[in-house]
């Protein structure tokens, strides 16, 4: 996963050694962490595509540079380039692990999207929270949302001489003019890209940020038609548009009944002649319209093989269908169980909060939804939490006596990052102390959930 670090060495550009595995080939050449990758068998590498494309033969030839604190370990006064050549038997590894997927720097986005969530961000953040990325290879690499309007000519024949299949394309609208109203002056260049890449025989996944009044109505059934079209649209996932309360342009989304029933009724032609004709239901909307809807999370079947389960669609019914298999088969005796409050967004907890009364749980743990203030609009699933609303969240249940010092508190994971820090910088033991209550992370698995509630399971 890109940690959005640069990758260069002082005088070389190239990919940066994370780790070497021991006994392995690059073990062998005397490779060392810190030494970076500039090119094989004297072509740059500037991505692991290239990486993956240029070292599937057994013997490689690797050039790079060892950076001037590995140099002085060898008496070196300087950083020098070097050269390595690794050889492998059949079937193994390399043994070479980067800190990045992109060694040449990433490609940032040039749009002005109108609705970009990033663009809403209050100021004072951290400053890989600003970074707009907008790189192909991460599409490919990572399932990341791109919107192809920076790719050069090069770049488009690359991804179809190396046919790097699936992409993962923001389309938002086909119509020229509203694509140049939500994105600014270079959307054109996007349809362009995607039709050629398509025409390369490379598929794609799509996105379609939905805007009440911009890109909904016969402009949707435009853009759906489009895609309808096109064999190489595997999917074609829609969102809602979501917004902060640090911007003047959005006061509303799909978040009432009638408007959520409507776009769902839109769609179902275009998902039933789908089914008819490939087997699948291609075009899938967010969890948010069901919510809103006040309908049913639709069954596993709709989503297929949930290819777009990162963009929020089909996690509700994998957490439905999980919970319920795991309290069919649950029989742990919760005697001696403590008292423990779980927080999440307001979003899930409206499924969450009936499971686990619902449950064996239910006389000894208590879901708490927290409302956003942090980012504020309709800001409400629970990856956006910040440690400044769930303190206050926990200080409301102490005053109306939902818990004590005494009572566990367990946190949803996905506030987190890989560094253990909230979107605005808070730790668990920050929200520990803080709140003045034992903290740790939960889970939304039932028997996790019960082993956290019995200490000595």
């Amino acid at each position: 996963m890109s940690d959005y670090a640069p990758s260069t060495a002082p005088g070389s550009q190239g990919a940066v050694i994370a780790s070497i595995e021991e006994g392995s080939p690059a073990w062998e050449a005397g490779l060392l962490p810190g030494m970076t990758v500039t090119a094989v068998d004297g072509m740059p590498c500037r991505d692991m595509i290239d990486w993956y494309w240029l070292t599937s033969e057994q013997s490689v030839t690797l050039e790079g540079f060892v950076p001037e604190d590995l140099a002085a370990l060898e008496g070196e006064s300087e950083g020098y380039e070097y050269e390595a050549e690794l050889s492998r038997e059949p079937g193994e590894q390399w043994g070479i692990a980067f800190t990045d997927c992109i060694f040449d720097g990433m490609r940032l986005c040039r749009n002005a999207c109108t609705f970009c969530f990033m663009a809403m961000l209050p100021k004072h953040m951290r400053r890989t929270l600003y970074m707009k990325d907008d790189d192909y290879r991460l599409s490919f690499l990572q399932g990341n949302f791109v919107t192809l309007t920076n790719m050069s000519d090069d770049d488009i024949q690359r991804v179809i001489d190396m046919q790097l299949s699936p992409l993962h394309v923001s389309v938002h609208a086909v119509d020229p003019a509203v694509r140049r109203k939500l994105m600014g002056k270079n959307a054109a260049r996007g349809i362009e890209a995607l039709e050629r890449i398509l025409e390369g025989g490379v598929d794609v996944h799509c996105q379609i940020v939905l805007l009440p009044g911009v890109n909904d109505g016969a402009v949707l059934e435009e853009s759906l038609h489009w895609m309808e079209q096109r064999p190489g649209v595997l999917s074609c996932g829609i969102v809602p548009l979501g917004y902060t309360k640090y911007q003047k342009r959005f006061d509303h989304s799909f978040d009432e009944p009638q408007q959520a029933r409507a776009v769902i009724r839109q769609l179902e032609p275009y998902q039933q002649r789908a089914r008819e004709q490939l087997g699948r239901t291609r075009f899938y909307l967010a969890d948010e319209f069901y919510l809103n809807a006040q309908l049913p999370i639709p069954p596993a079947s709709y989503y297929d093989d949930f290819a777009q389960f990162e963009d929020g669609i089909g996690m509700l019914r994998s957490f439905i269908d999980d919970w319920d298999a795991d309290l069919h088969d649950f029989d742990r005796d919760m005697t001696g169980a403590r008292d423990a409050i779980v927080l999440t967004g307001e979003a899930f907890a409206k499924v969450f909060e009936p499971k686990v009364a619902a449950s064996p749980l239910g006389a000894y743990l208590k879901v708490i939804p927290v409302k956003n203030h942090f980012f504020g609009g309709n800001v409400n699933v629970t990856g956006l939490l910040c440690a400044v609303d769930v303190v206050d969240a926990i200080e409301i249940c102490k005053r109306e006596g939902i818990c004590s010092s005494g009572t566990l508190v367990l946190l949803p994971p996905t506030m987190f990052n890989s560094s253990g820090l909230s979107l605005d910088g808070g730790t668990i033991d920050d929200i520990a102390a803080s709140a003045g209550v034992q903290v740790m992370l939960g889970s939304v698995r039932i028997d996790e959930l019960a082993k956290a509630l019995l200490p000595h399971s």
